[in-house]
């Protein structure tokens, strides 16, 4: 018999017929309905025995894995089956499926892969994208091929994106679907400020809110904290003395157990405190809960082209991120949403969170694109395209990975792409493979992929990670430090048909396997400079001056920090043999420029990148090298010798805020690490009378920039990102852009805003101008980001002062 979704009451049942009714006509849809609504479980069952499914399957894609379990396992429920029958899910080293699965949940690269096996998607009829505001790159290159089948081969396939917190005008327009909204049944949600929030003590005050909402409301309390390690600092406050609760954390890399624990109700009746990571963000129904604890802060991971390196950094939340957060509070009743911070605050963050595909390594991106046959990546329709200087990087890094060669991919690169890992860890496996090490390669990549096993204090050598994993396995102990670790090598064993090894470690070889996993990071002791390394990609790192490996001359470096200015600090390395590089060593011939002399140079060098071996001069070169060496000095030394003054990175920040709010309209990628990577591309006619390093930074950058943008394109900058605001008395006061494309800040003197009710905006009204506020005397008074607040909570508390300060000024 088959499901009726009617008989689940449900918000969102109220729009399956008209789902059913777009998706019967067309070939794309979008579903906004809020957190609880039933989206993710009555929609894709009430799909089930659509007509133009033809007994094919339906995809759903979910961006976590234990989002994809628990969904699975409650459609099971609703059909009164076991998972693995007409509902199963697949995520990464693990499946649930069967010959009679008709609807599989799946996880982040699965629906790639897919795709790659079979880019027509043959026995797919639907592929649902649910949480899509989360912008996961998987996701979004997902999109994108799927987009392509059906514009080439697949105009049958359907796509339905769902969502609690789309940009439903934006997403529209990219994709040129209709949009069925459900209003849903959210239960009111009372949210409260707490304030101004300091960072450096930010697990004290979680700690404070946590005991203050179970003194004063009922039902459990999920709190939303940036990491793991703040999780756990702020159990360890709460254990002090809340005895009669059950503390449980939720974040990605804890065991599916304790996963599920934190989300069921617990066992003994308790009253729970769930610490969770961004992971409580997605469709998850955590059980009980009726208040949320929003710290306001996240991790995310933010790739640097010119470093080629990322970065875990702890990022303010977005208002969509906010409010999915807060909606947990309501799922199951009236709730109360905490935040950690001011209300003014909250009118500041960016309105949606930034995708993915803006921050991350584009290096699987790239080679996903190349065993699909695509070499020109930005052709495709992306939501969002990826950011140029990333993706040069990532074509650069795969070069050097014998990946791809012409920029098409080769039989090596094949054959990564077919290994489900990071194309780095892929292309170690395989070298491993022909040098008789593949035991070990399948423990380092283990390692390399979790969180670092051992503390700190443990010192730097990935050595004693691989001992203590095979020490461990091989006495057959169960510490769940290396359970996970030891699971994901099983994991590539298998696919290699291996058995474990646990004998004593060659250090060399793991220095070698590392030098062919990460070829920019072999590194080379600075003589005179104690613990100081110079990396092949031309930057240095350090190690502590107490560690084992700190007075090795070389080193294969598989963790690091990037230090910004300074040198970047080393987390996991292995010593190298010099001998283990003869194959690594090219013979170049370089030419240089000197920005000081204006000199040009060549040399004939034997290098391992930029690490010089051995160095002999050639005669002096033509000057038709001249152009392509004061490019790589400027690719090299990145902003010293070009002027980006003021003016112009106002007018960067400008445009790429209008790239991030508008995607669809072509903005060019004019950022700063993006120019520096292309600079032959846009400097070099510029570059023919230039001798020495000032002549460069006499080039006026502005008016170059502002040639890349159409006319069009200019006369919208000017209408939705001026650079200045004309006062109702006709004042034009300047804008300031910060980075990251967010909100302008204007400074102006308090008393001449007396009759402005709210912030003024840009972008057509849809971004709020942060005001600066001076006193007469033009000095800082007050940051504020909303006026209504302002005038009705803070400017009485200081107008007392300020009519003693400046009584000649009528204080309103």
């Amino acid at each position: 018999m088959p499901f009726d979704p009617f008989t689940i009451d449900l918000p969102v049942r109220e729009i399956i017929p008209a789902v059913r009714e777009h998706l019967a006509a067309q070939n794309t849809l979008i579903v906004n309905a809020p957190p609880g609504a039933g989206k993710s479980t009555l929609l894709p069952l009430a799909l089930l025995d659509e007509a133009w499914l033809k007994g094919q399957k339906i995809i759903m894609l979910e961006p976590r894995r234990l989002a994809a379990r628990t969904i699975a396992e409650r459609l099971a429920q609703l059909l009164g089956e076991e998972v693995g029958q007409t509902v199963g899910y697949r995520i990464r080293f693990e499946n649930r499926i069967s010959e009679k699965t008709r609807l599989e949940v799946v996880t982040e690269g699965i629906l790639t892969r897919m795709l790659h096996s079979d880019n027509a998607l043959k026995g797919v009829a639907l592929v649902i994208f649910d949480e899509f505001h989360e912008r996961s790159i998987h996701a979004d290159v997902a999109m994108a091929l799927c987009r392509e089948a059906q514009a080439h081969q697949r105009p049958d396939l359907r796509i339905l994106v769902m969502s609690a917190t789309l940009n439903m005008p934006q997403l529209t327009r990219l994709l040129n679907a209709p949009a069925v909204e459900s209003q849903g049944r959210q239960y009111p949600i009372t949210v409260q400020y707490a304030g101004e929030t300091d960072a450096q003590l930010l697990h004290e005050m979680t700690d404070r809110a946590i005991r203050k909402a179970l003194q004063d409301q009922q039902g459990d309390v999920l709190v939303f904290l940036p990491g793991e390690q703040d999780i756990r600092k702020v159990e360890a406050l709460l254990r002090r003395g809340l005895r009669e609760v059950a503390i449980h954390p939720l974040y990605g890399m804890l065991p599916p157990g304790k996963q599920y624990a934190a989300i069921m109700p617990d066992r003994n009746g308790k009253r729970k405190v769930v610490l969770a990571t961004s992971i409580a963000e997605t469709s998850l129904t955590i059980e009980g809960v009726t208040v949320v604890i929003d710290t306001g802060f996240a991790k995310t991971q933010r790739f640097d082209p010119a470093t080629g390196l990322s970065r875990l950094e702890t990022v303010r939340i977005s208002k969509d991120a906010a409010d999915q957060r807060a909606g947990r509070a309501g799922r199951l009743g009236p709730g109360t949403c905490y935040r950690l911070w001011t209300e003014a605050l909250h009118e500041r963050l960016a309105p949606h969170r930034t995708p993915e595909i803006q921050e991350a390594d584009l290096a699987p991106l790239v080679l996903d694109m190349a065993a699909w046959g695509i070499s020109d990546i930005r052709a495709l329709t992306w939501l969002t395209p990826p950011p140029k200087a990333a993706l040069l990087y990532a074509q650069e890094t795969l070069h050097q990975l014998n990946a791809l060669e012409n920029g098409r991919i080769t039989a090596h690169g094949r054959k990564m792409h077919a290994l489900p890992t990071h194309p780095r860890l892929a292309h170690m496996l395989l070298a491993a493979q022909e040098s008789d090490h593949l035991a070990l390669a399948t423990d380092i990549a283990a390692l390399l992929e979790e969180r670092d096993p051992l503390p700190r204090e443990a010192g730097i050598d990935l050595n004693l990670r691989i001992e203590a994993l095979r020490r461990t396995r091989k006495e057959g102990l169960h510490q769940k430090r290396f359970s996970k670790i030891d699971k994901i090598a099983a994991s590539y064993r298998r696919m290699f048909s291996l058995e474990p090894e646990n004998t004593a470690v060659d250090p060399y070889e793991t220095g070698v396997l590392l030098a062919n996993c990460y070829p920019e990071r072999i590194a080379y002791a600075r003589p005179g400079n104690n613990a100081q390394f110079q990396l092949a990609n031309g930057k240095y790192a350090s190690a502590g001056h107490r560690d084992d490996l700190a007075h090795d001359p070389w080193l294969a470096i598989a963790h690091l920090h990037a230090g910004g200015d300074g040198p970047g600090r080393i987390f996991l390395a292995s010593p190298l043999n010099p001998k283990d590089l003869a194959p690594l060593v090219k013979q170049k011939d370089v030419v240089n420029w000197d920005p000081e002399e204006g000199e040009l140079t060549a040399s004939r060098d034997m290098r391992i990148g930029s690490i010089v071996l051995q160095s002999k001069p050639l005669p002096e070169p033509d000057e038709r090298f001249l152009i392509p060496a004061i490019c790589e000095t400027i690719k090299r030394e990145g902003e010293d010798w070009l002027n980006f003054s003021d003016q112009v990175k106002q007018f960067q920040n400008r445009v790429l805020c209008l790239r991030k709010w508008h995607p669809t309209e072509g903005f060019p990628d004019i950022s700063t690490p993006t120019l520096l990577m292309t600079c032959q591309e846009w400097l070099a006619y510029h570059l023919e009378d230039v001798q020495i390093g000032q002549d460069l930074l006499d080039i006026d950058l502005l008016p170059l920039l502002q040639n890349m943008l159409t006319r069009e394109q200019r006369q919208r900058l000017e209408e939705l990102a001026p650079a200045t605001l004309t006062l109702p008395d006709g004042h034009a006061l300047e804008l300031y852009y910060p980075d990251n494309a967010q909100a302008p800040i204007m400074e102006v003197r308090l008393q001449d805003i007396f009759d402005w009710e709210n912030n003024p905006t840009v972008d057509g009204g849809d971004v709020g101008v942060a005001l600066h506020l001076l006193s007469p005397d033009l000095k800082p008074l007050k940051v504020v980001n909303s006026l209504h607040y302002f005038w009705a909570e803070e400017y009485r508390l200081m107008r007392g002062s300020l009519k003693a300060r400046f009584p000649k000024v009528d204080w309103r």
